[in-house]
């Protein structure tokens, strides 16, 4: 993904003239290699949903580029998307309103079967019964109907119509959000067995930052529709440089009393401003404890500070040794 944009017009008056733009996903770039997770975290409403709909082409970007091994798939016409929906597949997020109550779990999970007109051996039945199996469904639930499953059992039915193709990237939208706490570690052990048994690379969507640390190789951090925090997992855990990114880990859930005692929360103050009329500069800075006048005039750069770990920020946390001299010539460039 390079300079990727979604801006979501606002219309008005009889001629449905354009006033203003919703700028949900706003000049992004991020790579996913081949066989890693990319986790991307951030508060609602920052864009993340977005942007894994854009990789899927289900959103057309506003602008921006999109390659998927070595294909411009940014503009290509549904005619020409069909096949490579065998190659990128979705996990929805809410596992009660992605399956159609209407159908059988055999039609659900057999529909990417017939839509890609493939044959298997055996018929659709039985490639079904044994794509049950290995999300953990007794295969004799080919006849049954979403109602009469839990919301985890629905759930193991979004990946097995997820895995019926053997897909080699999958945008998993919030999977586990809509689940009990136990059944989540359910879900999320299954993502990795099938991810190690298959090959698969995943971008996990997700704003509980303790699913994402047990399952991601690198997180990228979203807020505004921009990316504002970019590195591997161990790295950006236990030594997060942007502010944004201290505030969200501080507010991560510790069990173990002693370590919570000592820890100390950041508050932001005020709310997400508006996607609509972001603030100008470092769309963070009317809610940063660090933020001075650069902050409010000019848009912090990316910059790579340690090997792997790329943050934009004026005022970097727990950066190396000249950090903010390197984003200062970074930003006059």
């Amino acid at each position: 993904m390079t300079d990727l944009r979604k801006h979501f017009p606002i219309t008005s008056g009889m001629l449905r003239r354009q006033v203003a733009a919703v700028k949900a996903v706003d000049d992004i770039s991020f790579s996913v290699r081949k066989g890693e997770t990319l986790g991307v975290v951030g508060e609602s409403g920052c864009g993340k949903t977005t942007t894994g709909r854009m990789i899927m082409r289900l959103l057309e970007p506003s602008a921006g580029k999109i390659v998927f091994e070595g294909h411009d798939i940014t503009h290509m016409k549904q005619r020409q998307l069909r096949p490579l929906r065998r190659d990128i597949q979705m996990i929805f997020q809410d596992p009660y309103s992605s399956l159609n109550p209407r159908h059988t779990v055999g039609a659900i999970v057999g529909a990417p079967f017939r839509l890609q007109k493939v044959k298997t051996e055996g018929g659709i039945k039985k490639a079904v019964q044994e794509i049950l199996e290995l999300v953990g469904l007794n295969p004799e639930h080919y006849n049954r109907y979403p109602h009469e499953f839990s919301g985890g059992q629905r759930q193991r039915i979004g990946v097995a119509r997820t895995l019926a193709l053997r897909p080699k990237l999958i945008v998993a939208d919030e999977p586990v959000s809509a689940l009990d706490v136990s059944i989540q570690a359910q879900v999320v052990n299954l993502l990795e067995d099938l991810q190690d048994e298959f090959g698969l690379t995943y971008v996990v969507i997700a704003h509980d930052l303790s699913v994402v640390r047990h399952i991601a190789d690198r997180v990228a951090v979203m807020y505004l529709g921009k990316i504002v925090e970019l590195a591997d997992r161990t790295s950006l855990y236990e030594s997060p440089m942007h502010p944004y990114t201290n505030a969200l880990l501080s507010a991560v859930p510790v069990p173990d009393p002693d370590k919570r005692k000592g820890r100390e929360r950041i508050r932001l103050q005020g709310d997400v401003p508006s996607p609509l009329n972001p603030p100008p500069a470092c769309r963070f800075h009317t809610r940063c404890w660090k933020a001075q006048e650069i902050c409010k005039t000019v848009e912090p750069p990316m910059v790579e500070l340690k090997p792997g770990h790329q943050t934009a920020c004026h005022f970097p946390e727990n950066a190396p040794a000249g950090a903010a001299e390197t984003v200062a010539k970074s930003a006059a460039l």
